[in-house]
């Protein structure tokens, strides 16, 4: 029982970092899986748990940004007084949301099927750490944020589709994609999070139906446990990375997931 809670406790702390951390996720959980003891709950129901838990800290944390863009984007369209700025970000999130919810309707269980293995993980931990590089070296870092418009929005919106390829990162394709559209890195990173509640909001409903019942099998303590712990590291997670990245490039990340590409390509071959 120790061992359960205690792999319980790692798995949520390293989700509520690299759900934000640019190292992804399941690079990390490639590891875990050939070190922690094996969960004795169900997958599908903690991994919702995780992921909402995740969602909460970043809603908790932009709630006030957030709760401005929805008011003045739903009076925009209805169209009674907004604030413009607000309005037309909420329909730039709106754009980048698009892509991923496509690929995901069209490609998520190929992708599953067919890309879910180590060796994609380990390719694309050092596809996206060389991205990072080229990105840190050429970008020209302009723009805030409301001075995207759609077609970076949509741009954005294409590369998160493609964190669908396991090993690829959420929040690192998206910062690059936002850097690659001039926008200052701080401001790639806030937009990178802010895209991430429609996604992870719409992943985590769409999974509801088929966890309904392994809820109340009597884990609701563990499920309980990864989405209170995955919360809080994710909350300091998004307060701290914005506050590093406005002064320090994505270069460490880029060699993180260089070393750790090598350790899963090591396991992969042994």
């Amino acid at each position: 029982m120790l061992e359960h809670y205690f792999s319980i406790v790692i798995l949520s702390i390293i989700q509520g970092i690299t759900e934000f951390v640019p190292i992804s996720s399941s690079g990390h959980l490639v590891l875990l899986h050939n070190i922690l003891p094996e969960l004795k709950i169900n997958e599908l129901a903690f991994d919702v748990f995780l992921h909402t838990g995740t969602l909460l800290a970043v809603v908790v944390f932009f709630w006030s940004d957030l709760v401005k863009i929805f008011i003045n984007w739903l009076r925009n369209l209805l169209k009674m007084n907004f604030r413009a700025t607000e309005a037309r970000l909420g329909w730039l999130l709106i754009i980048s949301t698009i892509p991923a919810v496509a690929a995901g309707y069209f490609f998520e269980d190929l992708i599953e099927k067919n890309l879910r293995s180590n060796l994609v993980v380990a390719v694309m931990l050092v596809v996206v750490g060389l991205l990072f590089l080229l990105a840190e070296y050429y970008s020209k870092q302009q723009q805030v944020i409301i001075k995207l418009n759609w077609k970076n929005a949509l741009f954005i919106g294409i590369a998160q589709a493609a964190a669908l390829i396991p090993g690829t990162s959420r929040s690192g394709i998206t910062i690059i994609a936002g850097m690659a559209s001039k926008l200052k890195r701080e401001d790639a990173v806030r937009f990178s999070f802010l895209i991430s509640v429609p996604i992870v909001l719409g992943a985590t409903i769409k999974k509801i139906p088929a966890i309904s019942a392994a809820i109340f099998d009597g884990n609701l303590l563990s499920f309980s446990m990864s989405a209170i712990i995955s919360f809080i590291t994710a909350y300091f997670v998004i307060k701290y990375l914005l506050i590093y990245l406005k002064n320090h490039s994505l270069n460490i990340f880029a060699y993180y997931r260089f070393v750790l590409a090598t350790v899963i390509l090591i396991l992969y071959f042994i």
